[in-house]
């Protein structure tokens, strides 16, 4: 079922402004943030809107960890971070979706919570293309 308040949902310009799609998987889209303070950053969101992931039905909820152990392999193969950290939220957006950070020793909030959006580090178009084609080598 889709929300049309939902950014996920409606695929309007708030999501356009924050992130670009890289690939639909099973159950899920994933995306790439445009903020890349976290080289590789991504999102992992459920297609189809539900608030909480133990609304989900089993089939669903095991299809979408899978598709986000798809997505961190991918990354961590691409970009090979010191460590990938995992954020599920929605306070201000209540749709089953999952944070993919890497995180870098020696790099910004190494041994330490990401910061949600630090809004450092912006790329040009081709750089985020080269991003996208480094991770759907192993999707």
């Amino acid at each position: 079922m889709s929300q049309p308040e939902c950014m996920y949902c409606s695929h309007d310009e708030r999501l356009d402004k924050l992130m670009i799609e890289i690939a639909q998987l099973s159950v899920s889209t994933l995306y790439l943030f445009r903020e890349q303070t976290y080289r590789g950053r991504v999102l992992v969101a459920l297609n189809g809107h539900a608030r909480e992931i133990f609304e989900l039905p089993e089939d669903t909820r095991n299809s979408l960890v899978a598709d986000v152990a798809k997505a961190a392999n991918a990354v961590q193969q691409a970009f090979n971070p010191g460590k990938v950290n995992y954020g599920a939220y929605g306070d201000t957006m209540p749709h089953v979706h999952f944070h993919i950070v890497p995180k870098y020793e020696g790099g910004e909030q190494w041994g330490t919570t990401f910061v949600m959006n630090p809004g450092q580090v912006y790329l040009s178009d081709e750089e985020y293309a080269g991003l996208i084609g480094e991770i759907k080598k192993y999707l």
